[in-house]
Order: structure tokens, then C-alpha cells, then sequence
């Protein structure tokens, strides 16, 4: 199951793997489920495909919406054997109180959520998985480096959610290992995305942006087992971030 789904690297991602094997079934989750269709649709007609789609309404920052998620999952499906924690927001609102609490409520405390709802039905699974979709943006290390292109205003609400989710991801691997559950803190990279905005500069500012079919492969080699020298660590395609 994959948060976000509708667009950016969740959309990508949910391509990558409905491409990547018939064992394959793909729940793309999201608050509206209009443009989960959407979504589904239009990566239905691109074809190539070998899993399933399904769609599923959830708001990870609403705990009875997040629970009705789960009874659907369990209902239909009985366990979960991949959860990616994708659902983020960049929040650049000029007042600190406000992008603070908004972000909290989406990049941090919606996952915490989701993760604790769905672990029993991950654990149910012979190989789960989590991943938490963060950003070089959270690395305390890499702050401390000159930026590569100019940043969005008032970022620091967003990098401190990601740093923090960073930490979730390692107690929760520290918690669970013994039972199984592989966790995995992953970086897409800056990509073509609408977590800055919907207009084309906002996307793709400068053109700098990449690909987020390459973050959907990336994803796709964590959940095939191709990165499990590296569970429990701050990764992106091309190896590890320091924290």
C-alpha cells in the first residue's frame, strides 16, 4: 500500500510496481479518491502492466479515516506485506505556528499513525516491509553543505518533520527486527513533483528536477529484498545518507 498515490513519486512508484510483477497487487491510497481513479486510470491505459491496482480512501491525518483504511485492507486482503509512507506536504506558510502544526499533522504524526494501525497486518506477512518516503532534506549532516539550487522560503517546518520521521523509522526498526519487519528511511531525491505546487516552475523548478519513475525503481529494489544490507539505514538510489 502506498500513501500519495495520485500524483508525483506515489503515482510513479504505483506504475513501477504494477509493471514489475503479476504477484503484484498495488493499493494506492489517498484523501481523494477522484483523483486515486484518476490516477488509476490513467496508468491502466499507459498498459504494460502485469499486477493489480486497487484504490483506497485515507487521510493520514483523520484516525477514524485511517481506520476505516485498515478494516477495508483487512477485510479484502487479510495482511499487508509493503507499507509505504508516502503522504507529505511542503507547508511554506509564512507563520511559523501554522507551517509547524500542518506539517506535524502530515509528514510526521500521519505516518506514526498509519504505521501503528497497520503494523499487526504487516506482521502477519512472511516479508514485511515499511518504508517512510523522507528527504536529503532531513539530513542534519547534508544542512551543513552548500545547496545545489535555491530553496523554497521558510523550509525548516518540513526539513525538521523529515529529520524526526527519520528517528520513527529507527525505533521502529530497533522494536520490531526480531519480529521481521524491514524498515527503511528512503530518499526519492528532487524530483518532478507537486509537494511545492502545481504550477510547472513549481514542479520542476529550473528544470533541475528528476525523474520519479527512477525513486519507483528505487522502491521497487528495497521491497524485492536487492537493499537488505542496508534496513534500518537513511537511504537513496545510489547508496546511504548520514543522519
Amino acid at each position: 500500500m502506498i500513501e500519495g498515490a495520485n500524483s508525483g513519486v506515489g503515482y510513479a512508484t504505483s506504475q513501477v510496481l504494477a509493471k514489475a510483477s503479476e504477484d503484484f497487487r498495488v493499493i494506492m491510497s489517498g484523501r481523494s479518491m477522484d483523483r486515486l481513479e484518476t490516477a488509476r486510470a490513467e496508468i491502466e491505459a499507459a498498459g504494460g502492466l502485469k499486477g493489480q491496482l486497487s484504490t483506497l480512501l485515507m487521510d493520514v491525518t483523520k484516525e477514524d479515516s485511517i481506520q476505516r483504511a485498515l478494516h477495508q485492507v483487512e477485510k479484502d486482503f487479510g495482511q499487508l506485506d509493503v507499507l509505504i509512507n508516502n503522504a507529505a506536504s511542503g507547508f511554506i506558510d509564512p507563520n511559523p505556528r501554522t507551517r509547524f502544526e500542518a506539517s506535524f499533522q502530515t509528514n510526521l504524526l500521519g505516518p506514526v499513525l498509519v504505521s501503528d494501525a497497520f503494523r499487526p497486518l504487516l506482521l502477519k506477512s512472511k516479508k514485511p516491509y515499511t518504508i517512510y518516503v523522507t528527504s536529503g532534506a532531513g539530513s542534519i549532516a547534508l544542512e551543513q553543505k552548500p545547496k545545489r539550487f535555491e530553496e523554497p522560503p521558510n523550509p525548516e517546518a518540513y526539513k525538521s518533520m523529515k529529520t524526526a520521521l527519520n528517528m520513527v523509522m529507527a525505533c521502529e526498526f530497533s522494536k520490531y527486527k526480531a519480529q521481521g519487519l524491514k524498515s527503511f528511511a528512503f530518499c526519492p531525491g528532487f524530483v518532478v513533483s507537486n509537494l511545492r505546487g502545481t504550477s510547472e516552475e513549481a514542479r520542476n523548478p529550473g528544470g533541475l528536477a528528476g525523474d520519479p519513475q527512477v525513486s519507483g525503481q528505487s522502491i521497487l529494489s528495497i521491497i524485492q529484498g536487492e537493499r537488505d544490507a542496508d534496513v534500518g539505514k537513511f537511504v537513496h538510489k545510489d547508496g546511504l545518507y548520514d543522519w
